[in-house]
C-alpha cells in the first residue's frame, strides 16, 4: 500500500517509485567531489542541473564524513551551508536535507529553510539533534553507525541499533511519520559486511519506515571494481537497482541523471503493480 509521506512542502508516495536524493558537496575536500561546488554560484548552478535530471531532494553536507575525515567548527560548517541552503529556498521548494551530525547546526539550517535532518550518528553523537528535530517538525533521516564492527550477528544488531536511534527520536518528540532509515553503507562495516548488509536491505523495511541507500561512489563499491571514486558510476547504478529490488524508497546518489533512469526501468519491473 502507498503511503503519504510529506517532506517540506512536497508529498512523497512511499512505495508509487523511487525518490532521488541528490548530492551537493559545498566541502573542499568531499572523497568524490571536493572543492567543485563550494561556492554559492556553483551550488545553485549543480542544484538547477540536478533538479532537471530528476532530483527530487537535495543534500547538503558541509563537512566531509569520509574515512579519516577532520572536524571542522559548527561556524566554519555554517558558514558554508546556510548561504547555500538560502539561495537554493529562493529558486525552489524542493526538500533540501542537511548531512550532519551537530545539533547547532542543524538548528540554523532549518532555519534557513532546510526541511531534513540527515545524521549519519542515527541521533546517538549529540544528544540534542533529536530534539531540535523534534521542535522544527523536520523530516529527520537516521542512519546506522557505530564505532567499532563488532557484531554478534550482523543483521540483527544493525536493526537493533537503528532501533535505538529510532527510539531517541520518537521520545524526544519526532513524529513517526517523519522518519527514514538509513543501513550506513561505507561505515562501521568491513566490505564483507556491506555487502551482506546490501544482501538483505529488505530486512530494514520490517522496522516500519522508509529506507533511503547511499552508496554512490563508496569504497564498497571502489573494492569490488576496482576503480577510483570518479569511475564508480556503473556501481553505483548497480546498487540503486538492488536497492529497489529490495524496497529501498530513497537513494542518494552524486550522478543523478544515471540513477534517475535505472530507477525509472527497475521501477517499471518491480513496482508496476502499486
Amino acid at each position: 500500500m502507498t503511503k503519504i509521506m510529506r517532506i517540506g512542502k512536497r508529498d512523497f508516495e512511499i512505495g508509487k517509485r523511487t525518490y532521488i536524493m541528490g548530492i551537493l558537496n559545498v566541502t573542499p575536500d568531499s572523497f568524490s567531489d571536493g572543492g567543485k561546488f563550494n561556492s554559492v554560484e556553483r551550488a545553485v548552478l549543480h542544484t538547477r542541473e540536478m533538479i532537471e535530471q530528476g532530483a527530487d531532494i537535495i543534500d547538503i553536507g558541509g563537512e566531509s564524513t569520509r574515512p579519516g575525515y577532520t572536524r571542522i567548527s559548527d561556524e566554519e560548517e555554517l558558514s558554508r551551508i546556510v548561504p547555500v541552503i538560502e539561495a537554493i529556498r529562493k529558486e525552489t521548494d524542493v526538500p533540501i536535507s542537511v548531512d550532519t551530525y551537530k545539533s547547532k547546526v542543524i538548528e540554523e539550517a532549518l532555519k534557513a529553510g532546510a526541511d531534513i535532518v540527515n545524521d549519519i550518528w542515527g541521533f546517538k553523537k549529540d544528544e540534542n539533534m533529536a530534539k531540535v528535530a523534534a521542535k522544527y517538525k523536520a523530516t529527520c533521516l537516521l542512519m546506522h553507525n557505530r564505532d567499532n564492527t563488532n557484531y554478534n550477528n550482523l543483521m540483527e544488531d544493525v536493526l537493533n541499533d537503528l532501533k535505538d536511534s529510532i527510539n531517541i527520536a520518537l521520545k524526544a518528540g519526532v513524529m513517526p511519520e517523519n522518519i527514514i532509515t538509513d543501513p550506513g553503507i561505507g561505515f562501521a562495516k568491513t566490505y564483507q559486511q556491506e555487502l551482506e548488509v546490501m544482501n538483505h536491505l529488505e530486512d530494514l523495511t520490517t522496522l516500519g519506515y522508509p529506507v533511503l541507500l547511499a552508496t554512490s561512489k563508496k569504497r564498497m563499491i571502489g573494492t569490488a571494481t576496482d576503480l577510483p571514486a570518479d569511475e564508480r558510476v556503473e556501481g553505483t547504478v548497480a546498487t540503486t537497482v538492488i536497492g529497489i529490488m529490495k524496497n529501498c524508497a530513497f537513494v542518494r546518489v552524486h550522478n543523478v541523471k544515471e540513477n534517475k533512469r535505472a530507477a525509472l526501468m527497475t521501477d517499471a519491473i518491480v513496482r508496476r503493480n502499486k
